[in-house]
């Protein structure tokens, strides 16, 4: 029988809330507007209808001087579901986001100045009619482990 130790929880985690491909995008644009470091986007799949959604707030971030990267997988590995995933890419690519390629890709996390951390299975860039989950923690530790844990390290500031 596993003990449960309730000193090992983060606060952040202890206050993280749920959300569903009906709220997610609201409150997520909310906190990419209050970005003022860093967003690091991963996702699989990127579709031009979702990217196309989210590509003002990408771009004013950008502007703003913050770096945005997006962990993706290549184009031809989605190039069977998502025709126009290289398009998608090179918009990123022209508005000034940084965009890396995993292959094998399979995550779908954000986080936000290294305070803010999504987690679920919701793809970011390109939920379109599926049922999903995001959790939202506000913890700096926590978001840290992530960023160490998926090795993104070397690509942000």
């Amino acid at each position: 029988m596993l003990g449960f130790n309730k000193s090992h929880l983060s606060s952040g985690l202890l206050q993280s809330s749920l959300h569903n491909q009906d709220n997610f995008y609201e409150i997520f644009t909310e906190d990419l507007l209050a970005a003022r470091q860093e967003v690091i986007i991963e996702s699989p799949f990127i579709t031009y209808k979702r990217l196309t959604y989210l590509m003002p707030v990408l771009r004013r971030l950008v502007e703003s001087h913050v770096a945005v990267i997006i962990n993706t997988k290549h184009p031809d590995e989605q190039r069977e579901t998502n025709s126009r995933a290289g398009e998608c890419i090179g918009m990123l690519q022209e508005a000034g986001v940084k965009v890396l390629f995993t292959g094998g890709h399979h995550r779908k996390l954000a986080i936000i100045d290294k305070h803010i951390l999504y987690e679920g299975s919701l793809n970011i860039l390109s939920q379109n009619d599926s049922c999903e989950i995001m959790r939202r923690i506000e913890s700096n530790q926590v978001a840290n482990q992530m960023i160490d844990f998926i090795g993104i390290k070397k690509f942000i500031n």
